[in-house]
């Protein structure tokens, strides 16, 4: 079997440090499944947001968004949202279209994974 990781950026770190500890190893459980569903698949389970040649997905876990994309060595978690804080982003803003589809054309969210992205450079 192949090795596989499930890496966390700074942002998604930090995300799930400020969650209580049982809410984080709730999540964390739930990562369990996650390795097998994305080896086995072309990721058609998850949201989709593409940008500049750029796809992330979005796995949902009760309350919360992960935001990932594969990587060499499995998956990079970007961020852990909580789905109300989209929801309010998109109630806020009036927008009328599906959250991924609101999500990929909206530049700040793309800012908000490229800061992780700059980093976890750092």
């Amino acid at each position: 079997m192949i090795p596989f990781q499930i890496i966390f950026t700074p942002a998604a770190a930090a995300d799930l440090s400020r969650m209580p500890r049982d809410l984080q190893l709730q999540i964390l459980g739930e990562f369990r499944g996650l390795p097998r569903q994305v080896i086995g698949t072309e990721l058609d389970a998850f949201g989709k947001l593409e940008r500049g040649g750029r796809t992330l997905h979005r796995y949902r876990l009760g309350d919360y968004r992960v935001y990932f994309e594969r990587h060499d060595l499995g998956l990079l978690v970007h961020r852990i949202l909580n789905r109300h804080t989209l929801k309010d982003f998109l109630f806020r803003s009036g927008l009328k279209v599906p959250e991924d589809e609101a999500l990929q054309e909206n530049p700040k969210f793309w800012e908000m994974i490229e800061a992780a992205r700059q980093s976890a450079r750092s």
